[in-house]
Formats: structure tokens, sequence, C-alpha cells
């Protein structure tokens, strides 16, 4: 019994070593719960003052579900095409053909974009039947939220494979949790005004947070706010120069260092 016991502290410790040696192991352990108390809590906040909020919006809360899985699916579509060459040790293979990085990047998010319509239009064409709502009826402007949300997906992506290809599969779990980051601040399903003041400017560094204001606009005021979109489209161009600009120094780094070889299962 002894030695079974000891047996079963090697492996606990072994865990608890992985544990230690990735931040992104630990980060991921308390992260969901926060997430989620974060979100709700301000959920129940906003709902507290404003009670006849659902009532007068019908289908709002499905469109705000909708339109964030657009995000949810771009991001991921680029982090999963991209973990799977890691998955598969294809790396180094396919660098040594005359394929560029930028090439690379290009093909993760025309991969992304597929995988996307192929998630969210059923989705979106369930809703009908189901509960009597259409997404389709936000008109153009659901053409220019989902644009938006898409390149915001496409940024975050790319940056993460970036980060993944630097530190290794130790990282992976970082292609699932990182957008839900966003979530809090991005006013899905309540106004950024609910956010704390100093929480607020965070919030409006996401382009996210104009998409969500734009769409309540649409369909609280049936009035489509440029300014808001612009301000989407602004902050996406930053984030899109600054997760091309990162993914290339990740991949010079990957490539100096022998880790396009190296990664894999």
């Amino acid at each position: 019994m002894m030695a079974s016991a000891n047996r079963i502290a090697a492996m606990v410790l072994r865990y608890l070593y992985l544990l230690r040696g990735s931040w992104a192991r630990l980060l991921e352990l308390a992260y969901w719960p926060t997430v989620q108390m974060i979100i709700w809590g301000f959920i129940t906040q906003f709902f507290l003052g404003h009670s006849s909020w659902v009532a007068e919006a019908v289908g709002v809360l499905l469109a705000a579900v909708l339109l964030w899985d657009v995000v949810f699916r771009s991001q991921l579509g680029v982090s999963i095409s991209f973990l799977e060459e890691m998955w598969s040790r294809n790396l180094g293979h396919l660098f040594v053909s005359p394929l560029r990085p930028q090439e690379f990047a290009a093909a993760l998010v025309s991969m992304a974009f597929i995988r996307t319509m192929i998630g969210i239009v059923p989705a979106m064409l369930l809703a009908i039947p189901l509960y009597h709502y259409s997404i389709f009826s936000l008109g153009l402007p659901l053409i220019a939220f989902f644009g938006a949300l898409m390149i915001m997906g496409w940024s975050l992506g790319i940056a993460i494979t970036g980060l993944i290809m630097r530190m290794g599969l130790g990282a992976e779990s970082l292609a699932w949790i990182t957008i839900f980051a966003f979530a809090p601040v991005s006013g899905i399903y309540y106004p950024i005004a609910t956010l704390p003041f100093w929480l607020q400017p965070i919030a409006w560094a996401t382009p996210s947070a104009y998409v969500f204001e734009g769409m309540r606009a649409v369909m609280f005021e049936g009035v489509f706010r440029w300014d808001l979109w612009a301000g989407a489209m602004a902050v996406n161009a930053v984030y899109l120069i600054l997760a091309a600009g990162f993914f290339l120094l990740a991949f010079r780094s990957a490539r100096q260092r022998g880790l396009l070889l190296q990664q894999g299962e």
C-alpha cells in the first residue's frame, strides 16, 4: 500500500510540475468561473434597472448571441487550422516549401471564413422556426456588423497562432479561452454604460463594443450608427496590424530557434 501511495503521489507531483511550468494552464483554472461571474453579474445589474428591456426588444439577446458567435468562430477558425498543422507535425514540411508566412496567414483567414459561414448560417436559419426571430431583419447593417466582428476574430486568431508558435502546445488552451476575455467588456448583452466608469475606456478599445452598441441602435432606434461602425473598423485596423506584426515576429523567432521542426504532439 505504501508503494502504491508513493506512485500516486509521484503522478500528482508530475501534474503539479506541469501546472507550475505553464502559466496558461494555471490561468485556465480560474479563468472560466471568473469570466462567467463577471458577465452574469453585469447582466443582472443591468436587468435590475431595466426590467422592461427584454419585453421591448424581442430577439435582442438572440441577435447578440449569434453575432458574438461570429467573433468566436472566426478566431477559432484561424487557431484550429493552425493547431491541426502543429498536431500533425506539419509546420516544418510546409515551410521547406516556397510558402511564405503571410501566405500561410491568408490561408488560415480564408479557412476561418469558410468555417464561420458553415457554423453560423444554420444557427441563424434555425432561430426563425424555433424562436420566430430572424437576424436578417437587421437588413444591410447585419453585413457591416458581420464583417467588423469577423475581422476582429481574424486578428485575435492570428495573434494567438503567433503566441502558440512561439510558446508551443503548452499555450494551446489560449485558442479557446482568449476570446472570452473580451466578452465582459464587449457589451454583448448590456450597454457599455452598464460597466464601471474605469472599465468603459477599455471596452471602447475593442471593436466588438462598437458593433453591439450599433446593433442595439438599429433594434431600438431604427438607425445605423455610422460613427460606431467607423470606430469598430478603425480599432480593427490597429488590431490587424499589430496581430500581423506579432505573427511575423513569432514566425521569425520560431524559425531561428528550430521550433518549426519540433512542434507537435
